[in-house]
C-alpha cells in the first residue's frame, strides 16, 4: 500500500478507475487505428489513392498515436479534396449541385458520378462511384472526420497526452506514477476526470467515424456483388 493511502483510503480504488479508464481509451484508439487503415484500403483500392496504412506506436505516449491519427485523417482529406475538385470541375454545376443535395437519392447521385469517374481514375466501376458519392457527398469529411481530428487533438494536449501507452504492462502503480509522478487524492481525482470527459467525446466521435466506414464499406460490397 502506498504511503498516502492512509491519508486517502479511496486512493486503491481510485487506481484501479484510472487503470480501466486508461485502457478504455487505449481501446478507442486501437479501434481507430484499425478504421482509419480500413478506410485508407477502400480509397487506396477505389479511388486509386496510394496512402499509407498506419500503426500504433507501443513505445510511444498517447500525444504520439493520437498524432498519427491525425495525420492520416489530414492525408486522407486531401486526397478526398482533390475526387471534389476534380467532380466539380468534369461535372456541370446543376450536377454537381445534386451531389451536395441530402434529399437526393443516393442511386441518382452514383449516376451522376458514373458519368465522369472514368475520366477522374482512368476507370469506370460502381464501387469507385458508390465510394465518392459516400465520402465526397457526404458530411463524412465535412463533419465526422473534422470531429474525431478535433477530439484526438484536445486528448493529446490535455494531461493525458504525455502518457504511455505501454504503461498497461507495468502494473497499477506504476501506472499512477506514470500519469501522476506522485499518488494524492487530488491528483487521482483530476485524472479520473480527465479520462471520463475525454472519452465520452472521444466514444461518440469514434462510433459515428466507424458507422461511417462500415456504411461506405457495406456499399462497395453492393456494388461488387
Amino acid at each position: 500500500m502506498a504511503q498516502s493511502d492512509f491519508l486517502y483510503p479511496e486512493n486503491p480504488k481510485r487506481r484501479q478507475e484510472v487503470n480501466r479508464l486508461h485502457q478504455e481509451l487505449l481501446d478507442c484508439l486501437s479501434d481507430s487505428f484499425h478504421a482509419t487503415n480500413k478506410l485508407i484500403g477502400v480509397l487506396n483500392t477505389h479511388l486509386g489513392c496510394m496512402l499509407p496504412s498506419i500503426e500504433m506506436k507501443g513505445d510511444g505516449t498517447i500525444k504520439e498515436n493520437c498524432d498519427i491519427i491525425i495525420q492520416a485523417m489530414m492525408n486522407i482529406q486531401k486526397e478526398l479534396q482533390k475526387v471534389d475538385e476534380a467532380l466539380k470541375d468534369k461535372l456541370e454545376p446543376t450536377l454537381y449541385r445534386k451531389l451536395q443535395d441530402i434529399k437526393e437519392r443516393e442511386t441518382e447521385k452514383i449516376a451522376i458520378v458514373q458519368k465522369v469517374i472514368s475520366v477522374i481514375l482512368g476507370e469506370a466501376t460502381s464501387a469507385a462511384s458508390a465510394v465518392a458519392v459516400k465520402l465526397v457527398g457526404s458530411n463524412v469529411t465535412t463533419g465526422i472526420i473534422n470531429k474525431l481530428v478535433t477530439v484526438l487533438a484536445q486528448i493529446g494536449a490535455s494531461l493525458l497526452g504525455s502518457i504511455g501507452v505501454a504503461v498497461l504492462g507495468l502494473g497499477i502503480d506504476m501506472i499512477i506514477r506514470a500519469i501522476l509522478g506522485a499518488v494524492e487524492k487530488t491528483q487521482l481525482q483530476a485524472a479520473i476526470k480527465s479520462y471520463e470527459k475525454h472519452l465520452v467525446e472521444f466514444k461518440s466521435a469514434s462510433e459515428k467515424y466507424h458507422h461511417a466506414i462500415t456504411e461506405v464499406t457495406n456499399t462497395v460490397k453492393h456494388q461488387v456483388k
